[in-house]
């Protein structure tokens, strides 16, 4: 066995079993979010749909309408963009872009303002409205401040959803014909 007489081990044994304790009560879910696992798994078609734009350019007539925001604390851009825009920003990826390159938790890419090309970094968690037009498709993202979900076109007031029926939506109306 190992090296350690066996009060250390013991003492060892005891140390892991009370961090990993800690561990599952600190990871306990109370309850599941779905808004927010469903926001999650959106994310992830933006970042697929930059990484094809990242390792072979936008096919055909496709273009990204990418809308962040700017006062997200993870999210760089040059300060004359922060002052223009302090809140949120639309770019476009169509033609002129350069180093797209995505990340597990961002994305960067360089665009010219005004003919000077500029870095923006921008988190996945900034991003409020991603769209290709092309397409016909579009996502909009709720955003989160201090746990709290937070609808983009304002808050909403809040709706009781005992004894209501649920809405449900299909996908085949948003789908290109």
């Amino acid at each position: 066995m190992g090296s350690e007489p066996p009060s250390n081990r013991t003492a060892l044994f005891n140390a892991t079993i009370d961090e990993m304790e800690v561990l599952k009560m600190t990871d306990f879910i109370t309850e599941i979010n779905y808004d927010k696992l469903i926001e999650k798994s959106l994310k992830q078609v933006v970042v697929e749909a930059l990484k094809i734009a990242e390792t072979q350019g936008l096919p055909g007539e496709n273009h990204f309408y990418i809308t962040f925001k700017t006062d997200h604390p993870q999210t760089s851009i040059p300060n004359n963009l922060k002052i223009q825009y302090p809140e949120s920003m639309t770019i476009v990826l169509q033609h002129q872009y350069n180093n797209l390159l995505v990340m597990d938790d961002a994305f960067s890419v360089e665009l010219s303002f005004g003919g000077q090309p500029e870095t923006l970094y921008i988190p996945f968690e900034a991003i409020t409205y991603f769209a290709d037009p092309y397409a016909k498709f579009g996502l909009s993202f709720s955003f989160y401040e201090n746990g709290d979900v937070h609808a983009l076109e304002d808050l909403e007031p809040e709706r009781k959803v005992s004894g209501e029926t649920a809405q449900i939506i299909s996908f085949d109306s948003f789908r290109k014909k």
